[in-house]
Formats: C-alpha cells, sequence, structure tokens
C-alpha cells in the first residue's frame, strides 16, 4: 500500500511560506526555462502578470510512506529456470509494460506539475541575472517628495493626534507628584487620630481639629484632577524630504514608410522591456516619446505607436530633439538617462555622420546607457557610423532583431551582468 502526503495549500495567513521558497530554490533551472518559454509566447503587455508554469512530473518527487509486511520471508516461486539464490537480475528496460511515452492501457497518463508563479516571483526570475549598466544613484531630486514623520511629542496639537498612552501615563506621573507628600501627610493624621480616639474625653479639641484637618487633606486630594490640560501629549509629526532616485527614458523611433507594423511592433516590445526593467531599479520614471521621419517630434505613446507617416528619414532631427530636452528638462547631474532608439537603418548618407557625431558628443556623455536596435538585416549607413562608438563606450550598445523571439535574448545580451575581472 502506497500512501502520498502532497500539501497544496497556498502560504495564506498563519502559514508557513518556506516550502514554497525550498521548491523554488530546488527546480531554479525549470522554473527560468519556463518563464524564457513564456517570454516568448506571451504578449509583453501582461509581462507583469502572475503565470502558471509547468513542471514535467517526473522531475518532482513526493514524500511517500510505504507500508511493509515486516518479517523475514522466503518464497519459491515456480517457472524460474534461470536464476539461483544470490544471482544478480539485470534490470529490464524497454518492453512492454516498461513505461516510456506509450499510452496507458487503462487511458491514464502522467501530467505535468503546474503551479502559479505571483507578479513578483514571475518579474525576480525574469530580471534575475540582468543588470542595469552604471546603476548610479546620480543625485536626490531637486523637489524632493515629502513624507510626514513622527519626531517625538509636543503639548499642543490636533485632538486626532493625541497619543492617550502618552497622556496617562503624564497624568499618573502629575497625580503621583502631587498627590503623594498629601497622601502621607493624611496617613500620619489618621494615625494620630487613632491615637487620641483612645482617650478623646480629655482631648476633645486636639481631636476636632485632627478632622477638620483630616478633611481639609481629603478635600485636596479629591480635587486633583484625573486628567489635566497639561497632561495631554500629541504626536509630533513634520515633514521631511525623502530621497528618491529618478530616471528618464528616451524612445527615439523611425516611422518613415520603409518602418512597418511588424517593425514598429518590435520596437515597441524592446521599449517594453527596457522599461519594466527600469521600473526595478528606480522610484520615478519619465518616459519621453520621439518619432522621426523627415522630421522629428516628441508625442504621446499612442501617437509614437500607431500613426502612419510616409517619406524619407533624417535621424539626426531625433538625436538634435532629444538633446534639446536633456538640456531643458532633465539635467544629468539631477537625472538618470537612458536612450532606446530603434530603425530599420535607413537613413540619409550625409545624415548618419552628423548622428554620430552628435550621439558621440553630445548624448553619451550625458547618458548611462543607450541602446540601439535594428529592426532589419541589412547593414546600412547608419549601422557601419554607430558602430565606430562601441569601442570607445562601453554604455552604448547596438545589436539586431529580426522577430519577436529575438528581443528577450537580445535584451538579456545588452543588460547581462558583467563579471567583474
Amino acid at each position: 500500500m502506497l500512501h502520498q502526503i502532497i500539501d497544496r495549500r497556498l502560504a495564506g495567513k498563519n502559514k508557513s511560506i518556506a516550502n514554497r521558497e525550498r521548491f523554488l530554490r530546488r527546480f531554479r533551472s525549470d522554473i527560468r526555462r519556463s518563464v524564457t518559454e513564456a517570454v516568448r509566447d506571451r504578449s509583453i503587455k501582461e509581462i507583469e502578470n502572475a503565470k502558471s508554469i509547468s513542471i514535467p512530473r517526473k522531475d518532482i518527487s513526493e514524500p511517500a510512506f510505504h507500508h511493509g509486511r515486516g518479517g523475514r520471508r522466503e518464497a519459491v516461486h515456480p517457472g524460474n529456470e534461470d536464476y539461483l539464490q544470490g544471482d544478480r537480475i539485470p534490470r529490464n528496460s524497454g518492453g512492454s509494460g516498461g513505461g516510456g511515452s506509450s499510452a496507458s492501457n487503462d487511458g491514464e497518463g502522467t501530467d505535468d506539475f503546474v503551479f502559479q508563479l505571483t507578479r513578483e516571483e514571475f518579474m525576480q526570475y525574469f530580471f534575475e541575472d540582468l543588470e542595469l549598466p552604471r546603476l548610479i544613484q546620480t543625485n536626490l531630486m531637486s523637489i524632493p517628495n515629502w513624507k510626514n514623520m513622527r519626531a517625538g511629542y509636543s503639548v499642543d496639537g490636533s485632538p486626532n493626534n493625541i497619543d492617550i498612552v502618552r497622556s496617562l501615563r503624564s497624568s499618573l506621573g502629575r497625580r503621583i507628584a502631587l498627590g503623594s507628600p498629601l497622601v502621607a501627610r493624611l496617613r500620619e493624621l489618621e494615625a494620630e487620630l487613632i491615637e487620641l480616639n483612645r482617650d478623646p474625653n480629655e482631648r476633645l479639641r486636639e481631636i476636632r481639629e485632627l478632622e477638620d484637618e483630616i478633611h481639609h487633606l481629603k478635600g485636596r486630594i479629591w480635587r486633583i484632577p484625573f486628567i489635566d490640560p497639561f497632561d495631554l501629549r500629541y504626536v509630533n509629526r513634520i515633514r521631511q524630504p525623502q530621497p528618491s532616485s529618478r530616471a528618464v527614458m528616451f524612445c527615439v523611433m523611425d516611422v518613415s514608410g520603409s518602418m512597418d507594423e511588424q517593425r514598429k511592433d518590435l520596437s515597441k516590445r524592446f521599449f517594453i522591456l527596457l522599461y519594466l526593467f527600469l521600473t526595478r531599479n528606480y522610484e520615478h520614471i519619465e518616459v519621453v516619446f520621439i518619432r522621426h521621419h523627415t522630421r522629428a517630434d516628441e508625442v504621446d505613446e499612442e501617437t509614437f505607436f500607431h500613426s502612419q507617416e510616409s517619406g524619407g528619414t533624417v535621424v539626426s532631427s531625433a538625436l538634435e530633439l532629444m538633446q534639446k530636452i536633456i538640456e531643458e528638462r532633465y539635467p544629468s547631474n539631477e537625472w538618470n538617462i537612458y536612450g532606446a532608439q530603434a530603425s530599420d537603418g535607413d537613413n540619409w548618407n550625409d545624415d548618419s555622420p552628423k548622428c554620430r557625431a552628435i550621439l558621440e558628443q553630445s548624448i553619451l556623455p550625458l547618458s548611462r546607457y543607450f541602446a540601439y536596435i535594428q529592426v532589419a538585416e541589412p547593414e546600412q549607413n547608419l549601422w557601419t557610423e554607430y558602430a565606430q562608438l562601441l569601442s570607445g563606450h562601453p554604455h552604448f550598445a547596438m545589436k539586431k532583431v529580426q522577430s519577436a523571439a529575438e528581443i528577450y535574448p537580445v535584451f538579456r545580451e545588452l543588460f547581462e551582468k558583467q563579471v567583474n575581472t
């Protein structure tokens, strides 16, 4: 008899998540492989959502209890003419009933083990072996985020901020300080009164005076208020600036007639991956969309990806606009600047050297990272000019992408962790 005990409860309230963490560590390679396959199949827009991951059941061992008959038993199996006691019997592999991938006679098979990755777990495996090149907290925000923080107690404030425990503690201390001497004196007078009452006939006047004093002391003690405005303590809150790292991501895309919808879709997927990656490293991120053909414009996301244009291509117009926006709105000493450019590589011959000069002299010195992807195979003049920047600028990268399946591998290659040597 075989019993299997499998705990498939979710790690909810009052439940330990240690088993789930051990499971994720144990099957890390299988999960990473499943996450990579999931990225290829699902929409990039939904990449942050939770995902069902499947692992072959043969790779998973569940705890099992086997109940044996116990004791020592000897049995004679009839029909055995090949083996004697002590012989080693070779393992039978293959053949009927030996397993394999064939279907079983009773119609039952072995399914994959399927479980749900949370959004945080999925993104952790998605970006596990990536890092942001030159990830530096450049500066604090010039206009910082303000946060109300507790700063001790004050004797005045809003009734909503009254600290009851602190106020009662202050009240108790005040009553002890004011009442203790009176209570001690009252006990002394009461003890004297007891002594005088043993012979009251001769000392009536003293007894009357002592009783008046005791009554007066009790009144003073009774009039000590339980709570006084002086006792009230309010939680003091002050506004303090909070450091907040911020980054700006420039999305530059060619929308000329040679950029069809498939190439725009490839560019969009890369931009979204980069944006999701940056959100894991910066608290505040702004995105600037620059589209260009013969003229460059800063537009919103909807126009950036879906508008139709025709005509030629002048890439330098987009880089000049990017440089102008950086100078006017995003000083490099306050912002971490990232650029991502997507194009099919088509450009006027005289304009490509100008693009290289703008990148090398104006944009790359201010940027943390600049990535260029070409969504076409032929190496045209723009690719040739950009290739000259690779040797002298380690924070500049360029790759070719021709299909959606190549987006994620190229992205991983661009942002792969650098091995310290």
